[in-house]
């Protein structure tokens, strides 16, 4: 049991672990801040009444759901520019470099 604690702190899986269950908390976050604020914001400048998700057009018999696909684009966006800012913030881009040039 010593050696498996020794290879968790040596390789980092709890940090690992850790980034992974806040960055699934930021995406919900993010998530409903798309969804109830961006989305119905977007949609009344688009003159859209159910909001961007609910934006559809149809070829026939297929209806093609282009509001869901850009809701979840600005999840994507968001998201992206929440990790961005933390790696800035944090300064984790210079610390990871620094620890490869020492090695």
């Amino acid at each position: 049991m010593k050696g498996f604690i020794e290879f968790i702190k040596k390789q980092g899986v709890v940090g690992l672990a850790t980034g992974f269950l806040l960055g699934g908390a930021v995406s919900k976050l993010v998530s409903a801040l798309v969804t109830d604020i961006v989305n119905p914001f977007l949609g009344i400048i688009l003159g859209m009444a159910g909001g961007l998700s609910d934006a559809t057009f149809k070829i026939g018999p297929v209806t093609i759901l282009y509001g869901h696909f850009i809701s979840v684009f600005i999840d994507f966006l968001v998201i992206a520019l929440v990790v961005y800012v933390l790696i800035r913030f944090l300064d984790l881009d210079k610390k990871s470099s620094s620890k490869s040039r020492v090695k």
